[in-house]
């Protein structure tokens, strides 16, 4: 079960025991993942016209910004791979140079310029073929060694010293997209809202008396792992190996790839971070990442260098390695759940 659709599940339960005050709910599939917005205190009809207001706009985004179908990015990809220049609106050169501070804060962890080792590996698709690439040819990107710093902007022109630069914002658009659901939330009046996007998660407000209650789904089995109270202006998220992987000869492969060895991850089998404040939905999206592809040995290091107070990590034999402050966040739905705090 995705976080998504858990979340959904905890929601009824939470719900079934509220009063008469009013909650709207609706789920759509955008990015390739189910998103779902709860609001909660607001009339239907005024409910609707911001959720549709949401859903329109991480459609826009999702057109904008897919990497392997015509789209804006997709366009400037193109152009990077002939050596050219292209004129991109003020919103995508905007993106590209945050996420190019991202990338240089996580010392090149977080990369979304190797679009190319992401296709290479068959994740630039609806479905995924359970077969390795030639290992030559992941040498060979590894070696071209694609990264942000490599874009050049020229006012609105964007252009690239390495040919070899793919462009792809899937690590990015998720955070970005939540920032602008609440903002748009925010706009129409709404206040008490909870806007989940795959597993990076928003809260607005309250759930009436009390936060918003959300869970961390369980990298291995049905159900959460832990829960927390998410509060206004919070955000969670998560990246793990058990959404978009194949397996082969009874080995996982994921689609977060570390750009060092071109390989996707192993040995980590989720990462969350819990951010808060401007840009909390864009924070919780990138920053997990770098954490992940650092693995058990350097998480907390990454985390110190990208000043993240509150993160866990679930290792591959399942022990969840979390920093003291997460700690204090949240409820283990198993208390005999292996954990080791880092300071």
């Amino acid at each position: 079960m995705s976080l998504a659709r858990l979340l959904l599940l905890t929601l009824a339960l939470l719900l079934s025991a509220c009063g008469k005050e009013p909650f709207y709910q609706e789920q759509a599939y955008v990015f390739g993942t189910q998103v779902d917005v709860s609001i909660y205190g607001e009339d239907e009809t005024k409910a609707r016209a911001a959720t549709v207001a949401v859903m329109h706009e991480f459609q826009r985004l999702h057109d904008m910004l897919h990497a392997w179908k015509p789209s804006e990015l997709s366009s400037l990809n193109a152009a990077i791979a002939q050596g050219k220049s292209l004129q991109v609106s003020p919103e995508l050169a905007g993106m590209l140079k945050d996420a190019a501070q991202v990338s240089a804060q996580s010392g090149g962890l977080f990369n979304p310029s190797i679009g190319g080792l992401i296709q290479t590996w068959g994740f630039q698709a609806d479905d995924f073929k359970a077969e390795l690439p030639e290992a030559k040819k992941i040498s060979a990107l590894v070696k071209a060694n694609p990264g942000m710093s490599d874009l050049m902007f020229r006012s609105r022109n964007v252009s690239s010293r390495n040919k070899a630069v793919k462009l792809d914002l899937g690590g990015y658009a998720k955070g970005y997209a939540l920032d602008r659901a609440a903002a748009i939330l925010k706009e129409q009046g709404i206040h008490n809202a909870l806007i989940n996007i795959g597993g990076n998660v928003m809260a607005l407000g309250t759930h009436g008396t009390r936060p918003w209650m959300v869970g961390i789904q369980h990298p291995r089995k049905p159900g959460p792992l832990a829960i927390l109270e998410l509060r206004d202006g919070e955000a969670i998220g998560t990246s793990g190996d058990y959404q978009r992987y194949f397996e082969l000869d009874g080995k996982r492969y994921c689609h977060l790839i570390d750009p060092r060895s071109g390989y996707p991850v192993q040995d980590v089998q989720a990462v969350t971070i819990l951010v808060r404040g401007e840009h909390a939905g864009l924070h919780s999206d990138s920053n997990s990442k770098p954490l992940f592809i650092a693995g058990a040995q350097s998480w907390r290091d990454t985390a110190g260098k990208m000043q993240i107070e509150e993160a866990l990590l679930v290792d591959g034999e399942g022990v969840v390695h979390l920093t003291a402050a997460m700690q204090k966040r949240l409820k283990f739905t198993n208390e005999a759940t292996r954990r080791e705090v880092a300071p």
